[in-house]
């Protein structure tokens, strides 16, 4: 008994590992929202250790943007982020996101 529980513990473990090393792409669509700091830095990575990484470019006030709470991942404030201007995903600061569903 304690050989399986050690071995679905690992599986465990192997499967959160797994999931939070992916980059930041949806199963579910993003809701719509907004950039609502002036400006806002959007980065291609987020590492737990490191904070983000590779500045993509800063978006402003109003940007159209997506992220859906509680699917879509946020790590130490920074959330998985659609930029729907562009078309790309990436990390923003949790805080610059908010305007949900008012486009």
């Amino acid at each position: 008994m304690r050989t399986l529980t050690k071995v679905l513990a690992a599986t465990a473990a192997a499967a959160a590992f797994t999931v939070m090393a992916q980059p930041a792409h949806a199963v579910v669509p993003p809701e719509h929202a907004i950039i609502v700091c002036q400006s806002a830095s959007f980065y291609a990575n987020y590492d737990s250790s490191s904070g983000p990484s590779g500045l993509i470019r800063v978006l402003g006030y109003g940007n159209k943007v997506g992220h859906t709470r509680g699917a879509h991942p946020v790590y130490n404030g920074w959330a998985a982020t659609f930029d729907f201007g562009k078309g790309d995903w990436g990390y923003v600061r949790n805080e610059c996101l908010g305007g949900y569903g008012s486009w």
